[in-house]
């Protein structure tokens, strides 16, 4: 069986902007991740990506996407074993915990799309709500409840 684990955590301070990675998050119940702008009390709190994804689409797209280009806050490797649907719950780390509310979104075209003409979150993207909160920093184990 394949082990997930976080590849990188990204944030930025408001919607619409492309997301930085930083090097540990604190993600806090019923909110999202400490600074980052689409935290608040609604079903797409954080957004998780398949690294997988975003490394196939660097091979045959021939670009080089790193963490938070496509505006995901957690990239995760080895996120399809785990085959999340909404619904699901996962851990990252010791005690974060995420639910999955829902896959993929409409692209109204989002800043990713108007800036690299390619966009995976509206087909693959999980959103998620915190359901428990914790620290989270990337090599950190993913595992589905």
């Amino acid at each position: 069986m394949t082990t997930a684990k976080v590849h990188s955590i990204c944030i930025c301070q408001e919607r619409g902007q492309l997301k930085k990675e930083i090097p540990e998050a604190l993600f806090i119940e019923n909110f999202g991740i400490q600074g980052d702008g689409h935290g608040g009390d609604w079903g797409r709190q954080v957004t998780c990506l398949s690294w997988d994804s975003v490394e196939k689409s660097n091979e045959e797209r021939g670009l080089s996407m790193g963490p938070g280009d496509f505006a995901e806050n957690v990239a995760i490797e080895g996120m399809d074993a785990l085959d999340l649907q909404a619904g699901d719950r996962f851990r990252l780390g010791e005690s974060a915990v995420l639910e999955v509310t829902q896959i993929g979104k409409p692209d109204h075209p989002s800043v990713v799309t108007r800036t690299f003409g390619v966009s995976l979150l509206p087909y693959e993207g999980r959103f998620c709500r915190v359901i428990q909160g914790g620290s989270v920093k990337p090599g950190d184990l993913v595992e589905k409840l």
